[in-house]
């Protein structure tokens, strides 16, 4: 079992990494994803074609984001991933980004949550 749950974790990192940081959600989709993949962020239309065009779009229209994991926790086929997002000439965010993993270790299925990073805090806290 802990064999599994590493495994599902490096395969959420790799396929987050290769989509959002090196630009290439295509091959993020083709190496790490199952047959099916369920997408439940609202702005983003469902399956694995949808996925590859709206982070093509990203990939230029912000060239340079990066996202850096902060936390991963995983229980079962679920990967939990706590992230800094940066956004050249946006604001930086905090995300929680599930992913459900099939029993091949392949992403199934998704959800976000997502939280703009403010100027000022209420506390001496990061998000981080």
């Amino acid at each position: 079992m802990a064999n599994q749950l590493e495994r599902n974790k490096q395969s959420v990192i790799a396929f987050y990494d290769l989509a959002f940081n090196q630009g290439k959600p295509a091959k993020a989709v083709e190496t790490y994803a199952g047959e099916v993949y369920i997408q439940h962020n609202p702005g983003v239309p469902d399956g694995k074609q949808a996925f590859i065009d709206y982070f093509n779009r990203l990939a230029k229209r912000y060239p340079g984001k990066r996202v850096h994991f902060k936390r991963l926790i995983a229980e079962g086929n679920y990967v939990v991933v706590h992230t800094h997002q940066e956004w050249p000439g946006e604001a930086d965010w905090a995300s929680i980004d599930i992913f459900r993993l099939d029993d091949n270790g392949k992403i199934a299925e998704y959800w976000d949550v997502l939280q703009q990073v403010p100027q000022e805090s209420a506390n001496d806290n990061t998000m981080f």
